[in-house]
């Protein structure tokens, strides 16, 4: 056969071992995995790393903010960065507004996101279960292959827990997962208030004012009330030892629960909210210590944590973003950070480099993983013959330093700057078209495809029905 590109002499890495080969590439699929092979066109890869694409899988994109604030990336400079940071799919949310048709919320994200490079999904997040039709419309968005929905527990967004029921019903019934954002609004209102009354409002007093209890109340409740109706539920960016047990300690009890943590949370601390440009740092859940930083590499370490995404969220510190509301005033900042085009770097770097992780434990976490929770499996984030021919080439011995003039988002700081980097991905690969090399960019905008995803995948993540859901012993006939 001869292939329309060949990948030989790297090091190839999946997410159960390594081993070396030759890639054979054919009509955008990855047709063959041997030694001396033929092609068209062909890439040495001798000393480097060859990996499936990245997948960014929480980030927001051409989002409005719950106060209508829009992120600073759209989907063409978005895609393009994460592009960049070794990815080949992203996976932004489309966020319903109050009242908003959730048919009209697929629409809207569909005309934003024909302009991205990267093949792309969406995460639906959900705010107004009162919606006329809400089972249907989630069964709709499902059948479109939107198999994943978003809820709040803070901010004004934030579902009560009778609409989180919901929510978690509607997607047990289709076969899709639930993603949460766990803290206690009500703890963290009350913080708020106080600090304020005491005139706490600088940015450093953003962590106190979101305590560890408020995630870790938040978590507890989160998992008793989707094991309740046996819902599988991914609690995403976990900040927290204590929460990180509680998801732990509910796996062990045999709840379909997964779970999350970010760049930010291993790289960053609350420090880093006292310096004059502190605006910069502030994000939910709070940053926190060094000793929080090491029991989140634990996490990753032992396999707690099931992803490890960026959670970027792209809002300037100027006046357009960060600061528009109410200059440095905590309360009024907007919340998030960039850093989609350094998630996988800085988990190569600081993770692979330094002996935190293994190559394929680096793998599982940057696309793997979240090709097996989002409905992707066999067709992104592995290797394999038949996926498609989605490849990042990563040199790892490259040296360099993090600075914002070599991001290609839209934003006007990293808060990562000045950080010394071991690893980089080098060229990557879409679908068998070469979309980075050299550092430049080969695409074009519109290049990225609608990926239908598949419903959840519950091998191994049966479930324990709660004793009041038993038919036999309370209903006679089971409720549905």
């Amino acid at each position: 056969m001869t292939h329309d590109l060949v990948i030989h002499g790297g090091t190839l890495v999946t997410a159960s071992g390594t081993f070396t080969a030759d890639i054979g590439i054919k009509d955008g699929r990855i047709a063959t995995l041997g030694s001396d092979l033929d092609g068209k066109d062909r890439i040495d890869a001798t000393g480097k790393l060859v990996m499936p694409g990245g997948i960014e899988s929480h980030c927001h994109i051409a989002q409005e903010s719950s106060t209508g604030m829009m992120t600073a990336d759209d989907y063409r400079t978005g895609s393009v960065s994460a592009a960049f940071g070794g990815n080949t799919t992203i996976i932004p949310f489309a966020a319903q507004l109050k009242g908003q048709p959730i048919q009209d919320v697929i629409q809207v994200y569909d005309e934003r996101a024909s302009v991205s490079v990267l093949d792309f999904s969406y995460h639906l997040i959900v705010t107004d279960t009162s919606v006329d039709g809400f089972q249907d419309q989630m069964q709709a968005a499902f059948d479109r292959g939107v198999t994943s929905f978003k809820v709040f527990l803070t901010y004004d967004i934030a579902l009560t827990d009778e609409q989180f029921l919901d929510v978690l019903d509607a997607a047990r019934r289709a076969g899709a997962l639930t993603m949460v954002h766990a803290e206690n609004n009500a703890l963290i209102n009350w913080m708020r208030r106080r600090m304020g009354d005491g005139g706490y409002v600088d940015p450093k007093y953003h962590a106190p004012s979101r305590p560890v209890a408020s995630e870790v109340e938040a978590i507890h409740r989160a998992v008793q009330l989707s094991s309740f109706v046996d819902a599988p539920l991914l609690i995403v960016h976990v900040s927290t030892p204590e929460g990180m047990a509680e998801i732990a300690k509910a796996r062990l009890a045999g709840a379909p629960i997964y779970a999350e943590t970010c760049p930010q949370y291993l790289f960053l601390k609350a420090e880093d909210l006292d310096r004059p440009d502190g605006t910069k740092f502030i994000c939910s859940p709070p940053l926190r210590d060094k000793a929080t930083q090491d029991a989140l590499w634990r996490g990753l370490q032992t396999g707690v944590f099931d992803l490890y995404s960026s959670d970027h969220a792209p809002y300037r510190n100027d006046e357009t973003g960060k600061l528009s509301k109410g200059g440095s005033d905590f309360r009024a900042v907007a919340n998030g950070m960039p850093g989609i085009e350094l998630r996988a770097p800085l988990l190569f770097s600081e993770g692979v480099v330094k002996g935190r992780i293994t190559l394929p434990q680096f793998v599982q976490y940057t696309s793997a993983n979240a090709a097996r929770l989002f409905g992707l499996s066999g067709r992104k984030g592995t290797l394999a013959i038949g996926a498609d021919a989605d490849l990042a080439i990563w040199d790892p011995t490259a040296e360099w330093t993090v600075s914002h003039d070599q991001m290609h988002d839209n934003m006007d700081y990293s808060p990562f700057e000045g950080r010394q980097m071991t690893g980089g991905p080098e060229t990557i690969i879409q679908r068998g078209n070469i979309l980075v090399q050299n550092g430049e960019l080969h695409a074009t905008p519109g290049d990225g495809q609608f990926l239908r995803r598949e419903k959840f995948d519950r091998t191994n993540a049966a479930g324990i029905k709660p004793a009041e859901m038993d038919p036999a012993r309370n209903f006679g006939a089971e409720i549905t």
